[in-house]
């Protein structure tokens, strides 16, 4: 896997990403000390706000950045939207007003909307070779899992020798870092899409065209399904193993490390496995897996009595492991599904229509485990693993090949469709998706 760092370009981005990636995880917890030191009793409220205006800025600004990406610089572009995350995790510090919070995390979030999927969609025009890029999304899982278990670590062990305020600064000195990096590499220069078109269809083209593919329908579905599990996991293990379980914050951490070492573990599998099965049997039978180990731990449940602390750590282990293998293979869908100035909206549509999916997720396994239990919140998450799981395997197409045969004999030379130097010596398709096309299928 490791062998894919020799690429000097992905090397430097990736380091980038695993710079920002920490620096990011400490302004999680400093952000969760700073609205208890401004709200007190209601800093739960405050936080639950903020996450729901970073989910309204994925979801709104995503498509609207990703329609106009392939028109800008792409290291300006990712070099500036570091920039205004560094400046505004500087201010941080120095808000008194909950309502400077909301409005300071709109505009980080906003960034962050502008910033990730950009990123995402350079690493394929880097990495050409399918099974370098494979490797680069499983690097890139790795990295975020790591960053779950090694921030909260970092962050408790700076908060011996400093104030909380401080760690936004740690936050800032990442995105500069990540700054330095991209702006000593050299990207590949975005192949812009021509179009007359106005703002609506420029800012929808990418959802537009994420929703006309089948395959691309298939993964926001299974999105759906990863989101049940991870909703479950994020937002209930806390009270499950402190309320119910009657243990510690060192076991929540455990808990939740369980989660975390599945992840890696699948993440570490792939570049193997993807080459044996396809990405459909992989990401279906990991959305299966984790539908079936919720409903699983729902029954566990004797009415009140929750189930001993070893069959939690092992769901979380199972969920961990097939949460890891539903995801980690999208990037190589949103690859083979677009053409180079298409991939920033469709990196981005996904972005924000993944998104959606957690917007739903978590209040649903919040609230069921509130009002009601948390056996029902498993039952519920479960319902909802389930749901995404038989539509991925309704509207994915079984037989899902890279290329379509079909012939474009009635298409005018020059056509975008049109791709010469093919081994035949003729043309192949190249999946620059259009609604209107003729030959594309949909199914």
């Amino acid at each position: 896997m490791l062998s894919v760092l020799a690429n000097r370009t992905y090397r430097h981005l990736f380091l980038a990403q695993i710079i920002a990636l920490i620096g990011t995880g400490l302004a999680t917890v400093a952000l969760g000390l700073l609205a208890y030191d401004i709200a007190g009793a209601d800093a739960g409220a405050v936080l639950g706000t903020a996450m729901a205006i970073k989910m309204v800025a994925y979801i709104g600004v995503a498509p609207i950045v990703g329609a106009y990406a392939s028109r800008l610089p792409r290291r300006a572009f990712l070099v500036a939207m570091d920039v205004i995350r560094a400046l505004i995790v500087l201010a941080l510090p120095f808000v008194n007003q909950v309502w400077q919070i909301y409005l300071l995390i709109f505009v980080l979030q906003s960034a962050s909307a502008g910033f990730t999927p950009t990123f995402q969609a350079t690493i394929p025009d880097i990495l050409r070779d399918e099974r370098d890029y494979t490797k680069a999304l499983s690097l890139s899982r790795l990295a975020y899992d790591m960053e779950s278990l090694t921030s909260p670590i970092l962050a408790a062990a700076l908060l011996t020798v400093m104030n909380f305020h401080w760690l936004f600064s740690g936050t800032a000195i990442g995105f500069a870092c990540s700054a330095l990096l991209v702006l000593a590499t050299v990207l590949p220069r975005p192949t812009a899409r021509k179009t007359d078109k106005g703002i609506y269809d420029n800012t929808t083209r990418g959802a537009r065209l994420y929703l006309a593919t089948p395959r691309l329908r298939g993964l926001l579905a299974v999105t759906l399904a990863a989101a049940a599990a991870s909703a479950m996991v994020i937002v209930n293990t806390p009270v499950l193993v402190q309320a119910m379980l009657g243990r510690g914050q060192s076991a929540v951490a455990i808990t939740l490390a369980a989660f975390g070492c599945g992840s890696m573990l699948a993440a570490l599998l792939l570049p193997r496995l993807l080459e044996r099965l396809s990405d459909r049997t992989v990401m279906l039978s990991a959305a299966s897996v984790m539908t079936i180990a919720l409903v699983a731990l729902a029954l566990f449940w004797r009415g009140d009595v929750p189930p001993d602390w070893a069959v939690v750590l092992t769901g979380w282990l199972v969920l961990g492991i097939a949460y890891s293998a539903s995801i980690t293979p999208g990037g190589r869908l949103l690859r083979r599904s677009s053409a180079e100035a298409d991939r920033p909206a469709l990196f981005a549509a996904q972005f924000a229509l993944s998104h959606v999916s957690w917007l739903i997720a978590y209040p649903l396994a919040g609230q069921a485990g509130a009002i009601g239990s948390m056996a029902l919140a498993f039952a519920a998450t479960a319902v909802l693993a389930a749901i995404g799981t038989i539509i991925a395997f309704k509207i994915w197409p079984t037989e899902d090949p890279e290329v379509v045969a079909h012939s474009h004999s009635d298409l005018p030379p020059g056509h975008p469709h049109l791709v010469e130097g093919h081994p035949s010596g003729g043309a192949r398709h190249v999946f620059v998706i259009d609604e209107l096309h003729p030959h594309w299928p949909i199914r």
